[in-house]
């Protein structure tokens, strides 16, 4: 499996409009970071895990022409802004979207031209699919497991991690993860995941919070996503030996 990171910021991207902090004045690209976004590849199958502000961009970079499904983590803009660039890819067919009840909920409502049978060529065309929590789907030859995490512990904010073909797991913006979570998780090969800072933060893991959980998982490669502008490529690979700052374009096989 080949996994490409398309984007590895937090919302506001790196560099943020209007700052000149050290990280977003640096030259070195990898401290330019696109909204969090992957993509898996096997056998000629391709899915992308969200569809941020900078999706179409990221499709450009990364020179994709087809792509056979859409994992949605949460509904918040920077994970699922960009899902109107889809059309492309579903000019010829009803493109499959994922995500959980309270997402495809929100995409219906909010993108519900998505979902008629529009006179209209160039609209995207969606097949909605409703995961359920810990139940594992075989979606275009990927084992997916999908495991429920706490995006705000305080808010109860359920979203969707994934675990792909038992050796690979996603999580982002991840402040808490239930005991079910944990077990489901543990033994995973290759981890990554959201870690916004050094300082902790009400709805995302710090650097150390997620090292802590991921050595717990015993995930031999450590990825950090979802990363702030606080903390350059380079500082962030310093923090620990076993575990490395993601960063837009890198290339994983598994």
């Amino acid at each position: 499996m080949k996994i490409t990171f398309l984007g590895s910021g937090t919302s506001h991207g790196v560099p943020v409009i209007g700052c000149h902090c050290p990280v977003c004045e640096s030259s070195d690209e990898r401290d330019k970071r696109y909204r969090s976004s992957i993509m898996l590849e096997k056998d000629n199958k391709r899915l992308v895990i969200d569809t941020g502000y900078e999706f179409r961009l990221q499709m450009l970079r990364a020179r994709v022409d087809s792509i056979d499904g859409v994992l949605y983590t949460h509904s918040h803009a920077d994970h699922l802004s960009g899902i109107d660039d889809l059309r492309v890819f579903t000019q010829h067919k009803n493109l499959p979207i994922y995500g959980n009840e309270k997402t495809i909920d929100f995409i219906k409502e909010h993108y519900s031209y998505a979902f008629y049978n529009s006179i209209f060529p160039g609209v995207p065309h969606f097949e909605a699919n409703v995961l359920a929590p810990y139940e594992k789907v075989n979606i275009s030859g990927f084992e997916i497991l999908p495991v429920t995490i706490l995006h705000g512990r305080m808010m109860k904010n359920e979203i969707l991690g994934y675990r792909i073909d038992d050796k690979f797991a996603y999580v982002t913006d991840v402040s808490y993860m239930p005991d079910k979570t944990i077990e489901s998780l543990k033994g995973v090969e290759t981890l990554v995941i959201g870690a916004l800072r050094k300082k902790p933060h009400g709805a995302h893991y710090s650097f150390s919070e997620a090292y802590s959980v991921a050595k717990e998982l015993g995930a031999r490669d450590i990825y950090f996503t979802h990363i702030n502008h606080e903390t350059s490529y380079k500082e962030i690979n310093s923090l620990y030996s076993d575990a490395k700052s993601a960063y837009d374009t890198l290339v994983l096989e598994i």
